[in-house]
């Protein structure tokens, strides 16, 4: 199989940005694919959620993502679904885009462990300050677990081409997944 390269600047500059359903690997996907680049990696969840799961307003995102950008001249790693709140700043200076899309059934099984794990404090939170609470993790409409469930399809839709990817090539190595675990 051949593996479809990033495309980067005409710089050499990457500037690319992780999309998916929660569960779908963004994290550990755009971590590793950061550490191979040698750029920054930045989680837009970290950047929307206060301490106490206080939501940033969209104009306290659209700079804290802006100097996050600033912040890293010659690339970044963006993983995250707030195009409606943190605006097209992204979207503008992005030079690949990579979409993540596992069936449901593995990023709500992954959800859920991970979940246990942050409940359990085995794991960090996806921002500082925001611990899981086991109530609003099951019997809340605005948990993970059913955003995961209640975004899969509104997201597939989203998805802009049918051919599916596996996996890439970076930098002589491949990043994607196989068996459903990023390798």
């Amino acid at each position: 199989m051949s593996l479809p390269p990033l495309l980067g600047d005409a710089n050499g500059r990457y500037r690319i940005r992780i999309v998916g359903n929660c569960g779908a690997g963004k994290s550990t996907v755009g971590k590793r694919l950061a550490d191979i680049l040698g750029v920054p990696f930045i989680s837009l969840d970290a950047l929307y959620w206060n301490p106490d799961w206080v939501q940033s307003s969209p104009s306290e995102l659209r700079k804290k993502v802006a100097q996050a950008l600033a912040a890293a001249p010659n690339g970044w790693v963006v993983d995250g679904n707030y195009s409606v709140k943190a605006g097209t700043m992204i979207d503008d200076a992005e030079t690949d885009v990579i979409w993540l899309d596992p069936p449901l059934a593995l990023t709500l099984s992954r959800v859920i462990r991970r979940t246990f794990l942050r409940l359990l404090r085995l794991v960090p939170p996806c921002s500082p300050g925001c611990s899981e609470r086991f109530t609003e993790v099951f019997f809340s409409k605005s948990s993970v677990v059913w955003w995961c469930i209640s975004h899969h399809w509104r997201l597939r839709r989203l998805k802009p081409w049918t051919q599916e990817v596996q996996a890439m090539d970076v930098a002589g190595e491949c990043v994607g997944s196989v068996d459903g675990e990023t390798s």
